[in-house]
Protein backbone atom coordinates (compact mmCIF):
# COMPACT_ATOMS: atom_id res chain seq x y z
CA UNK A 1 0.00 0.00 0.00
CA UNK A 2 2.72 2.26 0.54
CA UNK A 3 4.93 1.44 -2.10
CA UNK A 4 1.65 2.34 -4.10
CA UNK A 5 0.98 5.44 -2.63
CA UNK A 6 4.94 6.83 -3.50
CA UNK A 7 5.17 5.22 -7.01
CA UNK A 8 2.11 5.53 -8.39
CA UNK A 9 0.09 8.06 -6.55
CA UNK A 10 2.58 10.83 -5.25
CA UNK A 11 5.14 10.09 -7.94
CA UNK A 12 2.88 11.20 -10.43
CA UNK A 13 1.36 13.94 -8.79
CA UNK A 14 -2.00 12.33 -7.88
CA UNK A 15 -1.93 12.99 -4.45
CA UNK A 16 -4.75 15.97 -4.30
CA UNK A 17 -6.91 13.68 -6.67
CA UNK A 18 -6.87 10.69 -3.71
CA UNK A 19 -7.83 13.54 -1.25
CA UNK A 20 -10.18 14.39 -3.25
CA UNK A 21 -11.44 10.89 -3.53
CA UNK A 22 -10.55 10.39 0.35
CA UNK A 23 -12.82 13.53 1.44
CA UNK A 24 -15.70 12.29 -1.33
CA UNK A 25 -16.03 8.66 0.32
CA UNK A 26 -15.66 10.56 3.65
CA UNK A 27 -18.33 13.29 3.37
CA UNK A 28 -20.95 10.71 1.82
CA UNK A 29 -20.81 8.60 4.40
CA UNK A 30 -21.37 10.85 7.10
CA UNK A 31 -24.02 12.99 5.35
CA UNK A 32 -25.30 9.66 5.21
CA UNK A 33 -25.18 8.32 8.59
CA UNK A 34 -26.35 11.88 9.92
CA UNK A 35 -29.38 11.56 7.30
CA UNK A 36 -30.28 7.92 9.07
CA UNK A 37 -30.04 9.43 12.53
CA UNK A 38 -32.17 12.29 12.13
CA UNK A 39 -35.07 10.04 10.50
CA UNK A 40 -34.66 7.80 13.10
CA UNK A 41 -35.14 10.45 15.34
CA UNK A 42 -32.00 9.76 17.53
CA UNK A 43 -32.22 12.68 20.39
CA UNK A 44 -28.21 12.51 20.66
CA UNK A 45 -27.94 13.56 17.38
CA UNK A 46 -28.02 17.38 16.12
CA UNK A 47 -31.34 17.55 13.74
CA UNK A 48 -31.94 19.65 10.70
CA UNK A 49 -30.28 22.95 10.47
CA UNK A 50 -33.14 25.29 10.01
CA UNK A 51 -33.20 29.54 9.20
CA UNK A 52 -36.16 29.97 10.79
CA UNK A 53 -38.90 28.29 9.49
CA UNK A 54 -36.64 27.29 6.64
CA UNK A 55 -34.66 23.37 6.33
CA UNK A 56 -31.22 24.23 4.92
CA UNK A 57 -30.56 21.75 2.94
CA UNK A 58 -26.90 20.05 2.99
CA UNK A 59 -26.03 21.16 -0.43
CA UNK A 60 -26.19 24.66 0.46
CA UNK A 61 -23.09 23.65 2.86
CA UNK A 62 -21.98 21.75 -0.32
CA UNK A 63 -21.93 24.88 -2.97
CA UNK A 64 -20.55 26.73 0.19
CA UNK A 65 -17.65 24.40 0.10
CA UNK A 66 -16.93 23.76 -3.41
CA UNK A 67 -16.67 27.21 -4.06
CA UNK A 68 -14.14 28.45 -0.94
CA UNK A 69 -12.50 25.19 -2.27
CA UNK A 70 -12.39 25.84 -5.82
CA UNK A 71 -11.45 29.76 -5.52
CA UNK A 72 -8.20 28.57 -3.33
CA UNK A 73 -6.90 26.29 -6.33
CA UNK A 74 -7.56 28.57 -8.39
CA UNK A 75 -5.86 30.88 -6.50
CA UNK A 76 -2.63 28.76 -6.01
CA UNK A 77 -2.68 26.85 -9.53
CA UNK A 78 0.47 29.55 -10.20
CA UNK A 79 2.79 28.40 -7.26
CA UNK A 80 1.05 24.71 -6.65
CA UNK A 81 2.22 23.31 -3.13
CA UNK A 82 1.81 19.41 -2.85
CA UNK A 83 -0.16 19.80 1.25
CA UNK A 84 -2.28 23.19 0.06
CA UNK A 85 -3.81 21.55 -3.27
CA UNK A 86 -4.16 18.32 -1.28
CA UNK A 87 -6.35 20.07 1.43
CA UNK A 88 -8.27 21.94 -0.83
CA UNK A 89 -8.87 18.83 -3.12
CA UNK A 90 -10.35 17.25 0.09
CA UNK A 91 -12.39 19.94 1.09
CA UNK A 92 -13.57 20.07 -2.43
CA UNK A 93 -14.47 16.18 -2.18
CA UNK A 94 -16.34 17.11 1.25
CA UNK A 95 -18.31 19.51 -0.68
CA UNK A 96 -19.00 17.46 -3.83
CA UNK A 97 -20.26 15.24 -1.78
CA UNK A 98 -22.93 17.16 -0.43
CA UNK A 99 -24.10 18.30 -3.43
CA UNK A 100 -24.32 15.49 -5.07
CA UNK A 101 -25.96 13.57 -2.01
CA UNK A 102 -28.90 16.10 -3.06
CA UNK A 103 -28.50 15.63 -6.75
CA UNK A 104 -32.34 14.26 -6.90
CA UNK A 105 -33.68 17.18 -5.58
CA UNK A 106 -31.61 19.27 -7.87
CA UNK A 107 -32.70 17.45 -10.61
CA UNK A 108 -36.32 17.00 -9.98
CA UNK A 109 -36.52 20.51 -8.30
CA UNK A 110 -38.41 19.46 -5.36
CA UNK A 111 -37.55 17.71 -1.79
CA UNK A 112 -37.53 13.82 -3.22
CA UNK A 113 -34.55 12.31 -0.66
CA UNK A 114 -36.68 9.65 0.81
CA UNK A 115 -38.60 8.93 -2.65
CA UNK A 116 -38.06 6.50 -5.40
CA UNK A 117 -36.28 9.49 -6.98
CA UNK A 118 -34.11 10.17 -4.81
CA UNK A 119 -31.83 6.95 -5.74
CA UNK A 120 -30.39 9.01 -8.68
CA UNK A 121 -28.46 10.77 -6.21
CA UNK A 122 -27.09 7.46 -5.22
CA UNK A 123 -26.61 7.35 -9.16
CA UNK A 124 -24.81 10.23 -9.40
CA UNK A 125 -22.37 9.60 -6.19
CA UNK A 126 -21.30 5.93 -7.69
CA UNK A 127 -20.32 8.18 -11.37
CA UNK A 128 -18.53 10.18 -9.25
CA UNK A 129 -16.97 7.35 -7.62
CA UNK A 130 -16.21 5.19 -10.55
CA UNK A 131 -14.69 7.95 -12.72
CA UNK A 132 -12.31 9.27 -9.92
CA UNK A 133 -11.08 5.74 -9.29
CA UNK A 134 -10.45 5.02 -12.46
CA UNK A 135 -8.08 8.48 -13.07
CA UNK A 136 -6.57 7.73 -9.84
CA UNK A 137 -5.50 4.22 -11.40
CA UNK A 138 -4.05 5.92 -14.19
CA UNK A 139 -6.95 5.15 -16.64
CA UNK A 140 -7.10 8.28 -18.87
CA UNK A 141 -10.29 8.96 -21.69
CA UNK A 142 -8.66 7.88 -25.11
CA UNK A 143 -10.38 11.84 -25.83
CA UNK A 144 -7.53 13.66 -23.12
CA UNK A 145 -4.60 13.80 -25.83
CA UNK A 146 -1.34 14.58 -24.88
CA UNK A 147 -0.13 17.81 -26.89
CA UNK A 148 3.08 17.47 -26.00
CA UNK A 149 3.88 14.16 -27.27
CA UNK A 150 1.49 15.13 -30.34
CA UNK A 151 3.69 18.32 -31.01
CA UNK A 152 6.67 15.78 -30.95
CA UNK A 153 5.24 12.99 -33.21
CA UNK A 154 5.02 13.28 -36.94
CA UNK A 155 2.01 14.74 -39.43
CA UNK A 156 0.49 11.24 -39.71
CA UNK A 157 0.81 9.79 -36.34
CA UNK A 158 -0.86 13.40 -35.17
CA UNK A 159 -3.58 12.29 -37.84
CA UNK A 160 -4.30 9.14 -36.40
CA UNK A 161 -4.28 10.07 -32.97
CA UNK A 162 -6.80 12.78 -33.73
CA UNK A 163 -9.16 10.42 -36.03
CA UNK A 164 -9.04 8.05 -33.37
CA UNK A 165 -10.17 10.37 -31.17
CA UNK A 166 -12.74 11.46 -32.85
CA UNK A 167 -14.01 8.06 -32.99
CA UNK A 168 -14.41 7.16 -29.77
CA UNK A 169 -16.28 10.70 -29.53
CA UNK A 170 -18.89 9.33 -32.37
CA UNK A 171 -18.98 5.75 -30.60
CA UNK A 172 -19.93 7.11 -27.15
CA UNK A 173 -22.29 9.50 -28.54
CA UNK A 174 -24.29 6.22 -30.46
CA UNK A 175 -23.80 4.17 -27.35
CA UNK A 176 -25.50 6.91 -25.17
CA UNK A 177 -28.35 7.39 -27.77
CA UNK A 178 -28.75 4.15 -27.29
CA UNK A 179 -29.52 4.34 -23.50
CA UNK A 180 -26.09 2.46 -22.54
CA UNK A 181 -25.09 5.46 -20.22
CA UNK A 182 -22.44 3.42 -18.18
CA UNK A 183 -21.06 1.62 -21.55
CA UNK A 184 -20.53 4.81 -22.71
CA UNK A 185 -19.06 6.80 -19.50
CA UNK A 186 -16.31 3.26 -18.98
CA UNK A 187 -16.09 3.37 -23.06
CA UNK A 188 -13.93 6.42 -22.85
CA UNK A 189 -11.82 4.51 -20.83
CA UNK A 190 -11.96 1.76 -22.55
CA UNK A 191 -12.46 1.93 -26.42
CA UNK A 192 -13.66 -1.85 -27.01
CA UNK A 193 -16.54 -1.61 -24.59
CA UNK A 194 -17.79 1.43 -27.15
CA UNK A 195 -17.33 -1.00 -30.00
CA UNK A 196 -19.27 -3.34 -28.41
CA UNK A 197 -22.27 -1.34 -27.17
CA UNK A 198 -22.26 0.60 -30.40
CA UNK A 199 -22.96 -2.80 -32.45
CA UNK A 200 -25.64 -4.30 -29.69
CA UNK A 201 -29.55 -3.78 -29.58
CA UNK A 202 -30.58 -0.66 -28.63
CA UNK A 203 -32.75 0.02 -25.29
CA UNK A 204 -35.82 -0.12 -26.10
CA UNK A 205 -36.50 3.40 -24.38
CA UNK A 206 -33.58 5.24 -26.07
CA UNK A 207 -33.75 8.07 -28.69
CA UNK A 208 -32.01 5.36 -30.73
CA UNK A 209 -34.69 2.84 -30.46
CA UNK A 210 -37.47 5.47 -31.42
CA UNK A 211 -35.84 6.71 -34.99
CA UNK A 212 -34.62 2.80 -35.62
CA UNK A 213 -36.88 0.69 -34.69
CA UNK A 214 -40.53 2.11 -34.86
CA UNK A 215 -40.96 0.44 -38.24
CA UNK A 216 -39.44 -2.59 -37.09
CA UNK A 217 -41.66 -4.23 -34.59
CA UNK A 218 -39.56 -7.58 -34.33
CA UNK A 219 -36.22 -5.86 -33.80
CA UNK A 220 -38.37 -3.61 -31.03
CA UNK A 221 -39.65 -6.83 -29.07
CA UNK A 222 -36.20 -8.44 -29.14
CA UNK A 223 -34.97 -5.21 -27.54
CA UNK A 224 -37.58 -5.51 -24.95
CA UNK A 225 -37.27 -8.87 -24.14
CA UNK A 226 -33.40 -8.52 -23.60
CA UNK A 227 -33.77 -5.65 -21.68
CA UNK A 228 -36.59 -7.39 -19.25
CA UNK A 229 -34.03 -10.54 -18.81
CA UNK A 230 -30.79 -8.87 -18.65
CA UNK A 231 -31.28 -5.75 -16.82
CA UNK A 232 -33.89 -7.57 -13.87
CA UNK A 233 -30.94 -9.10 -11.40
CA UNK A 234 -29.04 -5.67 -12.60
CA UNK A 235 -32.39 -3.40 -11.17
CA UNK A 236 -32.88 -5.59 -8.30
CA UNK A 237 -29.22 -5.77 -6.95
CA UNK A 238 -28.71 -1.90 -7.85
CA UNK A 239 -32.24 -1.19 -5.57
CA UNK A 240 -31.23 -3.44 -3.14
CA UNK A 241 -27.56 -1.27 -2.43
CA UNK A 242 -29.89 2.18 -3.01
CA UNK A 243 -32.12 0.94 -0.63
CA UNK A 244 -29.22 -0.28 2.06
CA UNK A 245 -28.00 3.18 1.64
CA UNK A 246 -31.06 5.32 2.02
CA UNK A 247 -32.14 3.41 5.20
CA UNK A 248 -34.52 0.53 3.65
CA UNK A 249 -32.96 -2.74 2.67
CA UNK A 250 -35.11 -5.55 1.62
CA UNK A 251 -34.83 -8.46 -0.95
CA UNK A 252 -38.49 -8.68 -1.19
CA UNK A 253 -39.27 -5.19 -1.71
CA UNK A 254 -36.05 -5.03 -4.33
CA UNK A 255 -37.51 -7.49 -6.00
CA UNK A 256 -41.19 -5.78 -6.20
CA UNK A 257 -39.26 -2.70 -6.95
CA UNK A 258 -37.49 -4.04 -9.69
CA UNK A 259 -40.42 -5.42 -11.53
CA UNK A 260 -42.26 -1.57 -10.99
CA UNK A 261 -39.38 -0.18 -13.06
CA UNK A 262 -39.09 -2.48 -15.59
CA UNK A 263 -43.04 -2.31 -16.10
CA UNK A 264 -42.31 1.15 -16.51
CA UNK A 265 -39.59 1.71 -18.34
CA UNK A 266 -39.09 -1.26 -20.33
CA UNK A 267 -40.98 -0.07 -23.07
CA UNK A 268 -41.15 0.71 -26.76
CA UNK A 269 -39.93 3.81 -27.34
CA UNK A 270 -42.90 5.79 -29.89
CA UNK A 271 -42.01 5.92 -33.22
CA UNK A 272 -39.94 9.24 -35.07
CA UNK A 273 -42.76 11.56 -36.50
CA UNK A 274 -42.68 11.17 -40.08
CA UNK A 275 -40.71 14.32 -41.84
CA UNK A 276 -43.28 17.08 -42.94
CA UNK A 277 -42.31 18.40 -45.85
CA UNK A 278 -42.25 22.32 -46.58
CA UNK A 279 -44.17 23.56 -49.46
CA UNK A 280 -42.95 27.01 -50.96
CA UNK A 281 -45.82 29.33 -50.20
CA UNK A 282 -47.51 31.12 -52.95
CA UNK A 283 -46.89 34.75 -53.57
CA UNK A 284 -49.87 37.10 -53.97
CA UNK A 285 -49.65 38.72 -57.47
CA UNK A 286 -48.92 42.37 -57.07
CA UNK A 287 -50.29 45.05 -59.73
CA UNK A 288 -47.39 46.88 -61.45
Amino acid sequence: MRRWLEDDVIAHGRLPLLCFLLGFIVGFVVIRVSVRLIRAQVRWWPGNVKAGDTHVHHMVFGVIAVLVSGIGLIATAQEPNVVTSSALAAVFGIGAALVLDEFALIFYLRDVYWEEQGRTSVDAVFVAIAVTGLLLLGVQPGLLLDYDDLREAGTWVRIGVVASAALNLALAAVVILKGKIWTGLFGLFFAPLLVVGAFRLSRPGAPWARWRYGGRPKTMARAIARERRYRRPVIRAKIFVQDLIAGKPDVEHARTAAEAVLRRKVVAAPPAPPPTLHLPRKRADHPG
